[in-house]
């Protein structure tokens, strides 16, 4: 991927630079040293019982400033980070190409949608002020409280937690417990879990027992082996710290934040959200994508209205695991992948070929043909289509 290139000359720079930094300082404390110590001679040329000849104080100054030679010692390592300098802007310029108008599509947004993902997305980021600016300036202010008063609940439940207060998240989780529950999300019970081992740090093992037999027990069929840890706590009160469970996760300052990230999911998810930003997974992909477009459109540069009627990519764009959110099929004969138009069809041996396969071997259904994968002949009438 070339961002990797890119961070791996940035990361070559940096170096040669603090290496210059290093050496640079290293010569300018030797040569401070050797100033420091001409100075007490001179300081000390005035007590006539130890007469000191300046001439020679300085002649050997000389010397030495001669030895450490600053000017060659610092020559390399300077011409080395002029040399990484250099470099680094030519490959960000050519991997960055700044024109992509090259690899645009005239594409029909509707603005209004568009606005309110891009809204959406700075307040999903906790980025209130710059969401009510984005939504004032577009004209969308209609809209603006239905997209921000979730993500404002949500980001005061995220403050609480920070200074540990776990109300108003167990609240939330209590309101929604029935979802929680619905999708196996064992949420309720790590925030009933953090409160239990918050009041049992604070040394009060009567409030603690008195919490778990109010709020553990009823999720004890369920929960038991967690429970039965979290009992166990009770015999360290006030010194848990020196416990078996002194470094688990019960008592790790990481938990907090796992539990954070996971309230985060599920409050994204009852809104229909994803736990990613939209416009965030969007300019990823493109970041990723658009280079081998651009490739592609400088040799294709006398073609561009071909390329704006193409229905699908015209070259395959590599994508990491995370942006791969569908299936797709590619038909093993033609080596196109599925369309609409030419969806995948379930032959009856269980293989699968493209539509458009099929009505060419079979010479549009008017007869048999064999699999490409095994010796059955094939109907093509009796086909169906596959959804994935």
């Amino acid at each position: 991927m070339e961002l990797d290139s890119i961070k791996d000359a940035f990361d070559r720079v940096t170096k040669k630079q603090k290496l210059s930094s290093s050496k640079s300082q290293e010569v300018v404390d030797r040569i401070h040293l050797e100033l420091e110590q001409v100075l007490q001679k001179i300081q000390l040329a005035d007590n006539p019982e130890c007469p000191i000849d300046l001439s020679s104080v300085f002649a050997e100054l000389k010397t030495k400033l001669k030895d450490i030679a600053p000017l060659t010692q610092l020559d390399s390592t300077q011409k080395e980070l002029n040399a990484a300098l250099t470099k680094y802007p030519k490959l960000v310029e050519k991997s960055f190409n700044p024109d992509i108008s090259k690899a645009y599509r005239n594409v029909d947004f509707d603005r209004h949608t568009v606005n309110q993902i891009i809204a959406s997305h700075f307040y999903r980021q906790g980025m209130f002020e710059l969401g009510d600016c984005f939504i004032s300036e577009a004209g969308e202010s209609e809209s603006a409280a239905s997209l921000r008063s979730p993500f404002q609940e949500m980001y005061q439940i995220l403050e609480s937690m920070k200074s540990r207060n776990l109300e108003p998240a167990l609240n939330w989780a209590l309101n929604n417990s029935n979802k929680l529950k619905e999708c196996g999300s064992d949420l309720l019970l790590k925030l009933h879990s953090m409160q239990f081992m918050e009041i049992l740090q604070k040394g009060d093992r009567h409030d603690a027992l008195k919490y778990a037999r109010t709020y553990l027990a009823p999720l004890a069929s369920n929960h038991m082996a967690e429970l039965q840890k979290l009992m166990a706590c009770l015999l360290w009160t006030g010194r848990l710290d020196c416990s078996p469970y002194s470094h688990s996760q019960l008592l790790s300052v990481a938990n907090w934040d796992k539990v954070a990230e996971e309230l985060i999911r599920q409050f994204c998810n009852f809104l229909g959200q994803s736990y990613e930003s939209p416009l965030g997974v969007t300019v990823a992909a493109g970041v990723q994508g658009l280079p081998p477009l651009l490739k592609f459109m400088n040799v294709m540069a006398g073609k561009k209205q071909e390329w704006q009627s193409m229905k699908q990519l015209p070259v395959p764009v590599e994508l990491g695991r995370e942006f791969q959110f569908h299936s797709i099929f590619v038909c093993p004969v033609s080596k196109e992948q599925s369309t609409e138009e030419n969806p995948p069809m379930l032959m009856l041996c269980g293989h699968v070929l493209c539509k458009q396969s099929i009505m060419k071997m079979s010479k549009n259904s008017t007869k048999s043909f064999k699999c490409p994968y095994c010796p059955t002949d094939i109907d093509a009438t009796r086909c169906r289509q596959l959804y994935f």
